[in-house]
């Protein structure tokens, strides 16, 4: 399974929230098969995300998308996101 890191900062988590729960689908549709979010405990509008992928060609497939862009904006993010894609060793 291909991992990716994403740390990006929120206006308000809650809202946030609603619009990434709501497209679930869409990123399933894309190859995620896995997701946990992390709240920076000093910062609770700091997240780190780590995802599992069906293929790192389909994750960078969704992070480069203008519908991810678009959904982002809705959501509240603060700025470009910080994104790794990870091997485990």
């Amino acid at each position: 399974m291909s991992k990716m890191l994403v740390h990006h900062k929120v206006k308000d988590f809650n809202a946030w929230k609603a619009v990434y729960d709501s497209n679930a689908d869409v990123r399933a549709a894309s190859g995620e098969l896995s997701d946990k979010i992390y709240r920076d405990e000093s910062d609770p509008n700091s997240l780190t995300i780590l995802f599992g992928w069906d293929s790192f060609e389909n994750a960078r497939k969704f992070v480069q998308s203008p519908e991810l862009k678009a959904t982002m904006e809705k959501a509240g993010v603060l700025g470009p996101p910080d994104v790794h894609f990870l091997t485990e060793v």
